[in-house]
């Protein structure tokens, strides 16, 4: 049984609070579980609404909001139900493609620059006055040796910023055999990770009618070509180009006509090939003073100086406010207290927003979502095209984008842009001065919970949910975007993958190592969302050791039990067919908290909560289930007396999960017991059949449980003992099986005088008492058993 599966198809399917039935009833309507409100519950959620979730703001979002008691576990889980429901990321079905399958790298950069200061190219006219910058330093100020060289070195810093980790080899003016050497280095360097070109070629003419980009002779007397094809086997893949010169366009082209024909030509996998370019193939870049020399680079690698530069002349407060200020805008990018911290941060928010919003999902993972800094060229890129586009300048990229220009949240960003300019000439003032947060975070949340009041599967979705991703961000706003993500993923399995698609997972991943109290109920909530729909997750988890977290959380008695449930249920799917999981839950301790709690609850207790009692039963269950060190400490811990008053309760679903437990803590792997014990001992061998006895006693006390559940359970608890003894049944059914008779009752002799032939293991006479209950169960158990018992002796006739 997949128990992630199972609660992905049960447990996230509704919203609604329905009570967990005490009878199975093959007849019950679906809608008539739906409409039963549990009362009890809705009392206690009422009295821990305030102090649970009254900080959220909403007088509707209470504890069990988040723990939909779904009924579960009424389904024949043993037969073939993985099947009939996705155990992790696929191609298809209701789990998408949310994971990135190839996480990527930019490990090299190569930035080539021809600029060839104070010598014009023969084909390029230039306007008076005309724009002269270069990364933002104008190279005429200087010896144009030295401002080349500045320039390189600027540039170089200004990629560094968006990947400090990358190596960077800069080509200052170079010749066609300086770039093959460069490209060789950092493709042989760079093994499969991706190489970045950054190419400026504002002092050469613009590239030939078949693509070809100039270079220089050694002695700066001609201008040579450089075939894209040559470029292209140099680099290799996978790799990414940015093209910043007049008519880029014609490179582009040349590079897809290229990869085009080799793909023809061949039947290899298709090149990994992003390219980035200034204008279309009829284009020339834009002169006006009013932008740089290099707009479409600036934009690339400086993206919140050429927003506000662009925007200060088309803001109410380009008449007051002094363009210089903008260089001195106080802060770091990274910290978003400060003012520019806050404007990089709100950028952040705004173009992830319109990329996924106009993006088709796949596209946007790979580009926005599987390497740093591919995402954060693309991310400029978009404020490229808005600010080059007013110049009559349309920068184009492959794989292509539709235009975003227009994307009505440029307005929030001019908005927010303005109120934080609006503060800039006092900051700058008085550094002492406090800074004040734009209410841009606080709108967009409160449009994402209008859009909750409100939206559903078949309406739009949310455009807000890459801005409530970057929200976590804050401790501000982190609670509030934290109530508002878990009520979107309480709406289905739908709402869920939306959000893993737009990056979720490695937030609230992270969130798992914050400490504060009022997040910990809803962060468990939410990940029990998670993993219902994605069981892979769990190789996440114990990776960065967030079970611990639920194991603490678990052991909590702060928490109401339904709270806990949704705890025991994320630990479940840690373990379940997870080796490291079970290691690593065993290591925390999680045996003895379950079992803690088991052996403290009693009729009147609040823990005794039947869903609390169901998930740490299935949770113990799947922790030790063909895991035989896991199974010693149960044992040793005297689990089978913890779970005797369990098969009593009233519920079938915890009398079932009951018996699933200890049918999990029989071993079926024979000598295993033995090698994790310490030893093959005659003594470690009884300990284990007086131990499976007193299991097989317990489970058969409820073999003729008035719930098919329950019962079913009890005939898999019995076939993992005869699965796990069966030379010995072996040989007892070949010795006295009787082919004469027609009754199979009647073909077991009696067991009281088969002592003298019995196997070694039975001498002693231990299993006198194991077999004859094994056999007892198989009678009790209906006609499904007894087919079980019959298939069981007939196998073992044919081994013989």
């Amino acid at each position: 049984m997949a128990l992630g599966d199972l609660m992905a198809s049960r447990f996230s399917q509704s919203s609604s609070l329905a009570v967990v039935s005490n009878h199975y009833d093959d007849g019950a309507s679906t809608q008539a579980d739906d409409d039963v409100v549990d009362l009890a519950s809705q009392r206690r959620d009422s009295e821990a609404a305030s102090s649970s979730y009254g900080n959220a703001g909403t007088s509707t979002t209470t504890s069990m909001a988040y723990l939909p008691q779904t009924i579960v576990l009424c389904e024949l889980r043993h037969e073939a139900f993985e099947v009939s429901v996705p155990t992790g990321p696929s191609d298809s079905g209701i789990v998408s493609k949310w994971r990135p399958k190839d996480r990527m790298k930019t490990g090299y950069v190569a930035l080539v620059l021809c600029l060839n200061i104070s010598v014009d190219p023969p084909d390029v006219i230039k306007i008076s006055p005309c724009a002269r910058m270069e990364c933002w330093i104008d190279p005429f100020s200087m010896v144009p040796s030295k401002a080349l060289d500045t320039i390189g070195k600027t540039l170089n810093l200004q990629y560094e910023r968006w990947q400090p980790r990358a190596r960077y080899k800069v080509q200052l003016d170079p010749t066609v055999e300086e770039v093959k050497k460069v490209c060789n280095t950092c493709r042989k360097y760079a093994k499969s990770e991706r190489v970045l070109f950054h190419y400026n070629g504002h002092g050469v003419p613009k590239p030939t009618p078949n693509g070809e980009i100039w270079l220089f002779n050694k002695s700066y007397t001609q201008y040579i070509p450089l075939p894209i094809s040559d470029l292209d086997s140099w680099l290799k893949t996978p790799s990414i180009y940015v093209f910043d010169c007049s008519a880029a366009g014609i490179i582009v082209n040349a590079f897809i006509e290229l990869h085009d024909l080799n793909a023809s030509a061949s039947s290899g996998a298709t090149r990994d090939c992003i390219l980035l370019a200034a204008c279309e193939a009829h284009e020339t870049l834009p002169q006006s003073p009013e932008f740089p020399a290099d707009v479409f680079t600036s934009c690339l690698t400086t993206p919140i100086k050429m927003a506000l530069r662009w925007f200060c002349t088309r803001s109410l407060l380009h008449d007051s406010l002094d363009y210089s200020l903008i260089d001195q805008i106080p802060g770091r990018q990274n910290d978003r207290k400060t003012l520019l911290g806050e404007l990089n941060w709100i950028f952040t928010a705004v173009t992830d927003t319109i990329a996924w919003n106009v993006l088709p999902h796949d596209l946007f993972q790979r580009l926005f979502r599987q390497d740093l800094l591919v995402a954060s060229l693309f991310r400029n890129f978009l404020l490229a095209e808005r600010i080059m586009r007013s110049a009559n300048c349309s920068p184009i990229s492959h794989p292509m984008l539709p235009p975003t220009h227009q994307h009505h949240m440029w307005d929030a960003w001019d908005m927010a842009a303005e109120i934080c300019l609006s503060q800039l000439p006092s900051l700058v003032e008085d550094p002492n001065a406090e800074f004040q947060p734009s209410p841009f975070f606080t709108e967009q949340l409160m449009a994402f919970e209008v859009w909750l009041d409100h939206g559903s599967q078949e309406k739009k979705p949310p455009e807000q949910l890459p801005i409530v991703l970057q929200v976590l961000l804050s401790q501000c706003h982190r609670f509030k975007a934290l109530v508002l993500l878990g009520r979107f993923l309480d709406m289905g399995p739908w709402a869920v993958d939306l959000a893993l698609s737009v990056g979720i997972f490695p937030y609230v991943l992270k969130l798992l190592q914050t400490t504060t109290p009022e997040l910990r109920h809803i962060l468990v909530f939410i990940w029990t969302k998670i993993l219902a729909l994605d069981k892979s997750c769990q190789v996440d988890l114990v990776k960065d050791g967030g079970h611990t977290y639920f194991i603490r959380f678990l052991d909590s008695l702060e928490a109401y039990p339904e709270q806990r449930a949704m705890a025991a249920f994320v630990l479940a799917v840690i373990v379940d067919g997870h080796r490291r999981g079970q290691e690593a839950c065993i290591e925390a301790g999680l045996i003895h908290v379950c079992l803690k709690h088991l052996q403290g609850s009693t009729p009147n207790d609040g823990q005794s909560e039947p869903l609390f009692l169901q998930w740490v039963s299935l949770c113990l269950g799947k922790l030790w289930e063909d895991f035989t060190e896991a199974q010693i400490i149960g044992l040793q811990a005297d689990a089978p007396g913890i779970y005797v008053p369990l098969l009593s309760e009233p519920q079938p679903e915890v009398r079932a999960s009951a018996v699933f437990a200890l049918g999990t803590l029989l071993d079926v792997g024979g000598d295993a017991f033995q090698e994790a014990s310490g030893g093959d001992d005659d003594c470690d061998d009884d300990e284990k059949v007086r131990a499976e006895n007193n299991i097989i006693r317990s489970i058969l006390s409820v073999a003729s449980d008035g719930s098919p559940l329950v019962r079913a359970e009890v005939a898999v608890a019995l076939g993992r003992f005869a699965f796990g003894h069966k030379q010995h049944l072996k040989s007892i059914a070949a010795s006295y099986w009787k082919p004469q008779t027609n009754s199979v009752l009647n073909s077991l002799p009696s067991l009281a005088h088969i002592k003298a032939t019995l196997p070694h293991w039975c001498e002693r006479g231990e299993c006198l008492t194991v077999v004859p209950l094994l056999v007892q169960g198989l009678c009790m158990v209906h006609h499904y058993l007894m087919i079980l018992l019959n298939i069981l002796i007939l196998a073992s006739l044919m081994m013989l």
